[in-house]
């Protein structure tokens, strides 16, 4: 049996022509930004950014130094602030104590100390420092410091543990006051003992902690925000790295960047090399393909030109005959363009179950005598071009009923297990190949029946454009119809 090459589906159900894909955009438009793509190109201008990467870690990091020195701050200021209040309220609860304990009643019922107290502020005028002792019914019994002053008392209540409070009944003296009723042995009257104390001195204390407060953590932001900047420059240095070293790529020649980097730059410069690489190859595969279609036109091309000038009786023949053989290297080229420049656009996902079905009904108009099964999977998904897939399944299809005797039968991923790649089966109940054949029918232009239309050129676009995708094609023997296996062998998309 010998296989036929470019599919002759109706073009009601094929993919679009050579001049329609020539004619159409390479790759998805967006009519609207068409223009301003094209513009930027053409003059060079830079894409737009979404800020520097520098300025964002500098903002967060100013803004989290701030945000817990601020509130750092306020903890350690409130902390501080109550330590040197708690102890400014002991020493008054001390002298409170003090004078609860020298304090005893006369005969006569009024209160005295049988002893001085200790501090000599009490007996200065004005000290800032006083003490008074008030019992209703009685005259109050001021320290000699408050001088012709008296602290105001409210006898409505008893305070049984001291109470400390601040004071503004002094114009120009905030006092802090500490106060406690009770009364003695010997009396029934419900004595008042009251300490004051200037609050200048507190005042002061807390002014200077947060005097100094206030310096050392400025200190500690503008080293923390130096700091930050550092870290931030020395960071990012690995990336100016990159951009120097791709300058260096376009500058030299070079293909590879080669530079050592830090690990979380590594898996970048790898997709920028990798990508290098895959460009490499496209405008490899680009000089190839020109190298291979000029080599190809080259002999056709001089067998007319000889003809012409020697003004040979078949100029016409050879003509037609040549043309012919240019017109196969030709489509066969194109075939190949065409899967290398989709294949460029990005990841492609087509079903398999409906691509096979399509080419199947288009089949089946040229071949109504034919009976055509498909049977696998209808969820199988390959990573290829839907016009690609059915450019192969159309070859393959379209051979398997021209040779074949009336039977051919597809099966969509007959190999799940196959891992990556997805296997689809084309048999026949034909002649089949014999073995020795089955690598040499793969060559462009092969044929091993004349007999029939044909070019020559089906599987070896079906290899070629498999190959690209990076699939593959062999042949077999069918168990089942006894004819031609053609297991194609594609990979499977990852979405």
């Amino acid at each position: 049996m010998a296989l036929d090459t470019v599919s002759t589906i109706p073009p009601t159900s094929r993919a679009p022509t050579d001049r329609a894909r020539a004619a159409a955009p390479a790759g998805p438009v967006d009519p609207a930004g068409a223009g301003n793509v094209s513009s930027e190109v053409e003059t060079g201008a830079a894409p737009p950014h979404t800020g520097s990467l520098s300025r964002r870690m500098m903002l967060i990091a100013a803004g989290w130094i701030a945000v817990l020195l601020l509130g750092g701050g306020f903890a350690l200021d409130r902390t501080l602030t109550r330590l040197v209040e708690k102890n400014f309220d002991d020493q008054l609860q001390y002298m409170l104590t003090a004078m609860i304990a020298s304090a005893e009643v006369s005969p006569d019922g009024e209160v005295f100390f049988y002893r001085p107290l200790g501090d000599q502020r009490f007996l200065e005028p004005n000290s800032g420092l006083y003490w008074q002792i008030s019992g209703k019914g009685h005259e109050d019994f001021p320290s000699r410091s408050l001088w012709d002053r008296s602290l105001d008392v409210k006898g409505d209540h008893l305070d049984n543990d001291t109470h400390i409070y601040n004071s503004n009944q002094f114009a120009g003296e905030p006092l802090r006051v500490a106060e406690r009723s009770l009364t003695l042995p010997g009396s029934d009257t419900h004595w008042w003992f009251t300490v004051a104390q200037s609050r200048s001195e507190l005042d002061a204390q807390i002014r200077r902690i947060r005097s100094i407060l206030v310096w050392s953590f400025a200190v500690l932001g503008a080293g923390l925000l130096a700091m930050a900047m550092l870290q931030t420059w020395y960071g990012l240095r690995p990336l100016r790295r990159v951009r120097l070293a791709i300058q260096r790529i376009r500058a030299s020649g070079s293909n590879r960047v080669t530079d050592p980097l830090p690990l979380e730059v590594r898996p970048l410069v790898e997709e920028i090399n990798m990508l290098l690489a895959h460009s490499e190859k496209q405008a490899e595969e680009a000089r190839t393909h020109a190298g291979n279609l000029a080599h190809a036109l080259k002999t056709p091309l001089t067998v007319i030109n000889n003809a012409a000038t020697a003004k040979a009786p078949d100029l016409a023949d050879t003509v037609i005959r040549e043309a012919s053989t240019m017109r196969r290297h030709v489509d066969h080229h194109l075939a190949r363009a065409r899967a290398v420049g989709r294949r460029a656009v990005g990841h492609a996902r087509t079903q398999v179950w409906e691509s096979a079905c399509a080419v199947r009904r288009a089949v089946e108009r040229l071949y109504p005598d034919v009976r055509f099964d498909v049977d696998g999977s209808k969820e199988a998904m390959v990573a290829i071009e839907r016009q690609d897939l059915d450019e192969i399944l159309g070859n393959l299809i379209e051979n398997a009923a021209k040779y074949g005797g009336g039977s051919v039968f597809v099966t969509v991923d007959a190999e799940p297990d196959a891992g990556n790649l997805c296997t689809i089966w084309v048999e026949d109940d034909g002649m089949g190949i014999p073995e020795a054949e089955r690598t040499r029918i793969f060559d462009r232009g092969a044929r091993l029946d004349t007999g029939k239309p044909g070019t020559g050129l089906g599987l070896a676009i079906v290899r070629d454009v498999a190959e690209i995708y990076g699939g593959g094609v062999e042949l077999g023997e069918s168990e089942d119809l006894g004819g031609l296996l053609v297991k194609l062998r594609l990979p499977r998309s990852a979405g």
